[in-house]
């Protein structure tokens, strides 16, 4: 960290946002962009960053209190608002999933295990909102048969009505080792896609999505 003079005296400028945990954060945000289903909650990185932010604000605070040069200021600020847009763009999109696929979200173990928890209160109280709404508004004045939230029609075997990711999407992909990848469910004929270190592919999310989820894959 840059140390404080007098006031009005000056200071070196040294980043106090981790440069391994702005690009973790942006690798984050670019991958829950472009997936088409919600992925693990990065708690602990959501968590360092946050620290960090508020770090560089009583940095920025104290150097402006103490008459340190404007331009080292504005250096940290500029630390800050990169490191505050990246934390917030992330959050945001993860919100936007988490509306789109609201019933779902909750329905699926899968789904639900990667929200953080205060995630889940916010898919959970929406989806009470929304089912109450729709319940005030149609439902309650439909037949009998027709008044669920989740299907068409009490006789519908599954959840009709419930949006869910389309897995199939295809997406921007770079790799960042060596990976063998299975082109097909199991049961069809077998075949690989070997992607080395930096190769770009164009191809199916579901297939990729194992290596996102270990961190040998990167959507863009």
């Amino acid at each position: 960290m840059a140390s404080n003079s007098e006031a009005g005296g000056s200071a070196e400028y040294e980043t106090l946002m981790s440069i391994s945990d702005v690009e973790l954060l942006k690798r984050a945000w670019r991958n829950e962009k472009a997936a088409p289903e919600i992925l693990q909650y990065e708690g602990a990185l959501v968590d360092r960053a946050k620290e960090q932010i508020e770090l560089v604000e009583e940095t920025i605070d104290d150097y402006v209190e103490n008459g340190i040069d404007p331009l080292v200021v504005s250096l940290y600020q500029m630390d800050l608002d990169r490191a505050q847009f990246l934390l917030r763009s992330y959050l945001r999109v993860r919100l936007l999933k988490i509306e789109k696929f609201l019933f779902h979200n909750l329905k699926s173990e899968e789904a639900e295990r990667r929200l953080s928890e205060q995630e889940k209160v916010f898919a959970t109280r929406c989806a009470d909102d929304l089912a109450k709404h729709f319940e005030e508004t149609v439902l309650l004045k439909l037949p009998e048969n027709y008044q669920s939230v989740l299907k068409q029609s009490l006789i519908s075997e599954v959840d009709d009505m419930v949006p869910q990711p389309h897995l199939d999407t295809f997406v921007v992909c770079r790799s960042k080792n060596f990976v063998s990848l299975n082109l097909y469910e199991e049961g069809e004929s077998p075949e690989t896609v070997e992607m080395e270190r930096g190769d770009l592919y164009f191809i199916r999310y579901k297939i990729v999505k194992g290596a996102i989820e270990s961190g040998q894959i990167d959507l863009i």
